[in-house]
């Protein structure tokens, strides 16, 4: 396999990290397969805020991961900043192929660069391999959290 490399995704990007959202057994029911203009409002959104990005792993030239991460400044914890990661996507055909430890590993990394003293995620307790997944990654499940869905 070729070498794994990083980027921020662009808005041509779109179609590609819509893809591997609706290509989920959890989120195909909350996703669309075609990128609306709600997936295209929000991109921009993002774009235009600092501490707001989508991480894209490619391999070849082609995404096979994304996730975003978001930098929170904070008064808590002795005003430290911290990292959020959120929407954690592979590429069906490349999970198992490390992919996704490379993205979390960079996604952490640039965190940390970026002088976030934190990283946090949170995971839908249907997915218990996820759970592993970043257990092994050195994350620990220290916190309960608490959505409302706003629809």
């Amino acid at each position: 396999m070729s070498e794994i490399t990083f980027r921020t995704a662009v808005e041509a990007d779109l179609p590609a990290i819509v893809a591997m959202l609706a290509d989920d057994e959890i989120a195909e029911s909350r996703e669309n397969a075609s990128v609306s203009d709600d997936y295209t409002k929000a991109f921009s959104a993002m774009a235009k805020e600092v501490y707001n990005k989508m991480l894209l792993a490619e391999i070849d030239g082609k995404i096979v991961g994304s996730l975003q991460l978001v930098f929170i400044p904070g008064v808590s914890r002795n005003g430290s900043k911290r990292a959020l990661i959120e929407s954690v996507r592979v590429k069906s055909s490349m999970r198992g192929h490390s992919v996704g430890t490379a993205l979390m590993k960079e996604a952490i990394r640039i965190a940390h660069q970026n002088g976030c003293k934190l990283v946090q995620l949170d995971s839908d307790l249907r997915r218990p391999r996820a759970h592993l997944f970043y257990r092994r990654l050195g994350f620990v499940q220290s916190h309960a959290g608490f959505k409302k869905d706003l629809t």
